[in-house]
């Protein structure tokens, strides 16, 4: 043990200790208020002037007065002498102040070689007889050579010497082991302490907790006559004080420790047998919380695959965005925790796995379908529905939207078609011929020719309604059935329009002989007007036209378009001019020679108002068409914004992540630092990582826009949302599982000592032979990297190796596998010979073990363990409740029989 470096100030009597290698906390040192309290002096004095004495006497000498006895530093050196076992320097012998001062000074410095720092206190006050400065170094003395060497369960000092007490007296009732003050007022504890290690010298079922000082003077008595420990205290000054002076007390409770050292024996087989115990249930409290966890993430997969797998398409545009609203909540909400999880999965299994080597324990097997290559199966597989169930919302979202245009367009164009033929059918089958004049046949005729050609004209449309509905029923619209009807409809009046047609020019063409005359210009108005007429209903019916685009050049295209029709207006303006034209000649014509019109022209029904008030229509619409387009641009350009923001991102992200990947690897195969230097590289990584998620959430939030603004394209980046997001999982995954390989081999390396440059070495011999750089060798650079290190390999041997490293059978072999197999035959770990010669010191010797031993000897949850689990004792010497520890210690290590 090293020095402890104790700095003691008595002039107001505090301690500090080194904090490493401290006995005694802050809580222990002298107060100045307490030291001066008359009944802890007192106490004090004598217990430290007994203990003086139990070891002056076995030089022949003992102390009255401690402050005057230590005087001339005579005693006082021979005191060190004594407990020290060596030789001080001799002594000076005369009587002077000087030559006290000498003495006390040698004794100083000796107590100052052994660790102890003095300070403020010098050999003139314990020259001059200070009784407070005499205790002080007293109690210095007592706590470097008789309690600072105790030790119990890697506690020292006032712990262990309290945790030994606890131990020892935790069977006994009304004795509870806190302190070293109130704890011990009732003597219980002390008799309990006698009672434990030598239960012939008290009968402990006797003593009464409202006898304390009966209690305490027993305790003395029994001490001093049969352990030679002498008295220190008086009865009546413990119990008459509110709290008994603690030095005191840890002094006296002292010379019990190293009077009872040799009985320790027990309780570190014990000790030894709680070790091995505690490791086994942990390792099972693990295995079931794998086992559970495990049952839970796959039961979840079971549970979600299904759900992504329904492919039942929606109605409406609203319910398939609201399926794909649940998949983003899925996407953000549920999924995150269970990665998370399958993460933490496989590191507790790995950490599982490490410390069941180390403990020499049989490796895990998870139950049937519980693997951690089961689990990444289902998980895989839980990816790949996932995929295809988002690329078939996104096509189904698509497909509505394709779906409501075509109706909304199918819906307008019919509702044209039907307002045109609306009364042609009553119109074709008139007989008005027969009653009507020559000019009246002559106007029926030319009027029935220009039908025909506005007929012809509207047989586009027809066409158009006829393949709108047809694409309708190829994209399975929901409600084909009305299309159909209102398509054959149309179609079937159509047919029926044209025989219409054809009858009523051939009863014209019969009269047509017995007219003679027609009025040029109602016939010219009426050719130029019908024309003129079907282009602005044309134009009407492209200016109302709904569009669909996806990017700023389909927009412009229309817009192109648009600039082109406007182009050709001056043009139009000019037919209608000459249109209006011809019926100002009629009226001209009309108010020359008194003809008095009717104001129906008998070739057409189109009146110059019409003409006007569609043209006025036309004008009117060019500005709104102009408008719309203008919105989409806007529209169009806002999304382009989206894609180049998301772009932005993305383009940084991703790299981002690659060069995260990539600089993981090179730590964790970096052998110039330490493990913890990887180790503290890898946490600052994984941190940064962490603070880089909002990022991802940036990202994640401009990809949500994205697809609310139905954006599905982005030429400006080859990453995608789900590359963003596979690498991300990737990334914590690999960082997660980085760390936990270097804590493996941190726990490797401490369980197993290996050094630093060992470890260096190792992996210096791995990455000059892991050709590929993943941290892995095939079985050939494997064979190549022992050969390279001195093994003299056969087949034979070899494929033994392989089974060792590649229990598995991957082909491959990791470092941890690697440096499991470079230690294991060097490995100092408890076996099961260990634990079996342990339970024989608790069984005094026999083959087997009773009840009684075991709840005597061990912690009463370790006790009902190895109750719980050891077989019956079978042999000559058995008696009842005989247990055979033997077979239990084999089981422990997975061994038949030892």
């Amino acid at each position: 043990m090293t020095a402890v470096e104790t700095t003691m100030t008595y002039s107001s009597y505090v301690i500090h200790q080194d904090q490493e290698e401290a006995y005694m906390t802050q809580e222990d040192c002298w107060d100045r208020d307490l030291l001066l309290d008359p009944a802890w002096e007192k106490q004090q004095r004598k217990t430290f002037t007994a203990w003086c004495n139990s070891h002056l006497r076995k030089a022949g000498t003992q102390i009255e007065n401690i402050e005057e006895d230590f005087r001339n530093g005579l005693k006082l050196m021979l005191l060190l002498e004594v407990i020290s076992g060596e030789r001080l320097p001799k002594p000076d012998k005369g009587k002077m102040r000087f030559h006290k001062i000498a003495n006390v000074n040698k004794a100083l410095d000796f107590i100052c070689s052994k660790g102890v720092k003095l300070v403020s206190i010098g050999a003139e006050e314990i020259v001059d007889g200070n009784a407070k400065m005499t205790l002080g170094m007293i109690w210095t003395i007592i706590l470097r050579f008789a309690i600072q060497d105790i030790s119990v369960e890697e506690t020292s000092a006032k712990e262990g010497l309290l945790l030994w007490c606890q131990r020892k007296t935790a069977p006994y009732r009304n004795v509870n082991v806190q302190n070293f003050h109130i704890s011990w007022k009732d003597g219980l504890a002390l008799c309990a302490l006698i009672h434990r290690h030598r239960p012939d010298l008290i009968d402990y079922s006797k003593l009464r907790k409202d006898d304390p000082i009966g209690n305490l003077n027993t305790a003395f008595e029994v001490a001093e006559k049969f352990l030679d420990i002498p008295k220190m205290l008086d009865a009546e000054d413990i119990v008459n004080t509110p709290k008994p002076d603690e030095k005191a007390i840890m002094t006296y409770v002292s010379c019990f420790y190293h009077a009872f050292a040799g009985a320790e024996q027990a309780e570190t087989a014990a000790n030894r047998i709680c070790k091995v115990l505690a490791v086994n249930q942990e390792n099972e409290k693990l295995m079931e919380e794998y086992e559970k966890l495990a049952s839970e993430l796959l039961e979840w997969i079971r549970r979600t695959i299904p759900w992504l797998e329904n492919r039942a398409a929606e109605q409406t545009m609203r319910a398939m965005q609201q399926k794909l609203e649940d998949f983003r909540d899925y996407r953000r909400v549920h999924k995150p925790p269970r990665v998370q999880e399958k993460c933490q999965l496989e590191i507790n299994f790995n950490t599982l796995q490490t410390k069941l080597r180390l403990s020499n324990r049989p490796a895990f097997m998870p139950s049937e379908g519980k693997m951690v290559s089961d689990i990444a199966n289902a998980w895989k597989g839980l990816e790949q529905v996932e995929k295809g169930y988002e690329e078939w919302l996104l096509t189904e979202i698509r497909r509505l939207e394709r779906l409501d245009h075509l109706a909304e367009k199918f819906k307008q164009k019919c509702t044209l078609h039907e307002t045109w033929t609306s009364g042609k059918e009553d119109l074709l089958s008139q007989k008005d011929f027969e009653s009507a004049s020559l000019m009246e046949i002559r106007a029926l005729m030319r009027k029935h020719e220009a039908f025909e050609s506005d007929l012809a004209a509207h047989q586009d449309r027809v066409e158009q309604i006829a393949a709108i509905a047809q694409e309708l029923n190829e994209l399975d619209y929901h409600d084909a059935v009305t299309v159909n009807s209102r398509c054959q409809g149309i179609c079937d009046q159509w047919d029926n329009l044209g025989t219409l047609t054809q009858k009523r020019r051939d009863s014209l063409e019969r009269v047509e002989k017995l007219w003679e005359t027609i009025d040029q210009l109602y016939l010219e108005f009426a050719k130029r007007a019908a024309p003129f007429n079907n282009w602005m209903d044309g134009a009407l019916e492209d200016l109302q036209d709904m569009f669909i685009v996806h990017s700023i050049e389909e927009i412009q295209s229309l817009i192109t378009a648009h600039d082109q029709f406007k182009a050709t207006l001056p043009e139009a303006d000019k037919e209608r001019m000459a249109t209006m034209g011809i019926q100002s000649e009629i009226v001209k014509i009309a108010q020359t020679y008194g003809i008095k019109l009717s104001g129906i022209n008998p070739y057409t029904n189109l009146s110059p108002q019409d003409v006007s008030n569609k043209w006025d229509a036309v004008k009117h619409l060019v500005p709104l068409r102009d408008q719309m387009l203008q919105e989409e641009v806007a529209r169009q350009q806002a999304n382009e914004r989206l894609r180049r923001q998301f772009a932005a991102q993305a383009n940084i992200i991703g790299p981002w992540i690659q060069t995260k990947m990539e600089e993981i690897g090179h730590v964790s195969a970096d052998i110039t630092g330490s493990l913890e230097d990887q180790m503290n590289n890898l946490k600052q990584y994984e941190q940064n990582i962490i603070n880089y998620k909002s990022n991802i959430d940036k990202l994640e939030g401009d990809h949500q826009l994205s697809q609310e603004s139905l954006i599905f394209d982005n030429k400006h980046t080859n990453y995608t949302m789900e590359h963003i997001r596979v690498g991300w999982e990737q990334l914590l995954t690999t960082i997660a599982r980085t760390i936990n390989e270097v804590e493996n081999q941190i726990l490797t390396r401490d369980a197993k000592g290996i050094s630093q440059e060992q470890l260096n070495e190792f992996r210096a011999s791995f990455n000059h032979f892991d050709r590929k750089r993943n941290g892995m060798m095939d079985p050939d650079d494997f064979r190549a990297c022992l050969i390279s290190m001195g093994y003299d390999l056969g087949e034979v041997e070899f494929a033994r190796i392989m089974t060792l490293v590649d229990c598995n059978n991957t082909g491959v072999v990791t470092f941890q596998a690697f440096i499991d197999f470079m230690t294991r035959e060097t490995a100092e770990t408890d076996t099961a010979e260990q634990v079996m010669a342990s339970f024989k010191i608790l069984a005094s010797d026999k083959s087997y073990i009773t009840v009684e031993e075991l709840r005597r000897e061990l912690p009463a949850e370790q006790a009902e363990y190895c109750i719980s689990r050891m077989t019956c004792y079978v042999g000559s010497d058995s008696t009842t409740g005989a247990l055979d520890y033997m077979s239990f210690s084999s089981a422990l290590y997975g061994e038949s029989d030892l």
